[in-house]
């Protein structure tokens, strides 16, 4: 960080712009770069502008977390001569699409076995290994998740709790099931949702499995969700 002379992480772009507005992520990037300072924007287009003014002479590191629409990051970082020569901006993204101006991409590859095994566990069996008993299926739970984090949260919380038996027929379920497949369509449901959905995608999983499906809609009806549109 020293290289710079300021910085500012943003996180979770997508769903702060959907909450708050482009113009809200636009202050708090100006406002955290610029120390001590309150400003506020009235509409995003002035926020390009006072972008453009304040840090084009600043170099800076930005990065910009989950970013899902190009017009995210042209309200915030269009053009490299916003920002000071040696600046960098990182962005994060599921869609390589957004990335087609970057100098360099890096693609964040599958967990090793390792890694794989204590995220798995985590969800499992809430601690970073297996229970004795279950290390063997755990495995084989992992190497049909292929390393890939957001189907090792799933299945470790659909498992968890359960016995040895129900684990098995699970896992054998599992497996009549093509992997790109379950695992493609785990990928794009979960990451559509934002994090309130997520959390409460993982407590279906974990504790309603099997139940009627009406039962589950009247409980969430109850605690103050929508569960027919989501």
């Amino acid at each position: 960080f020293n290289q710079f002379e300021s910085y500012c992480f943003l996180g979770n772009v997508r769903e702060d712009s959907e909450k708050h507005g482009l113009t809200y992520l636009q202050e708090e990037l100006l406002n955290e770069i610029l120390k001590g300072k309150d400003l506020k924007i009235c509409n995003f287009d002035r926020g390009v502008n006072v972008i453009k003014n304040r840090l084009r002479r600043k170099k800076v590191l930005v990065v910009l977390d989950d970013v899902n629409q190009d017009k995210q990051l042209e309200k915030l970082a269009g053009e490299r001569n916003w920002f000071s020569f040696g600046s960098r901006i990182i962005i994060t993204t599921r869609d390589e699409h957004l990335l087609r101006k970057a100098d360099e991409i890096y693609k964040v590859g599958p967990l090793n076995k390792d890694e794989a095994f204590e995220l798995f566990s985590w969800h499992a069996f809430t601690k970073d290994h297996p229970t004795e008993d279950f290390v063997e299926i755990s495995g084989r739970v992992i190497d049909y998740a292929k390393g890939l984090p957001l189907a090792l949260k799933v299945l470790g919380s659909l498992l968890q709790k359960r016995s040895l038996q129900e684990w098995e027929s699970e896992v054998n379920k599992l497996q009549t099931i093509p992997e790109g497949e379950i695992l493609n369509v785990l990928r794009m449901s979960y990451d559509g949702l934002d994090d309130t959905q997520k959390k409460l995608f993982l407590d279906i999983a974990c504790f309603f499995k099997g139940e009627e499906k009406c039962y589950v809609m009247d409980l969430l009806e109850s605690c103050g969700f929508h569960p027919v549109t989501g």
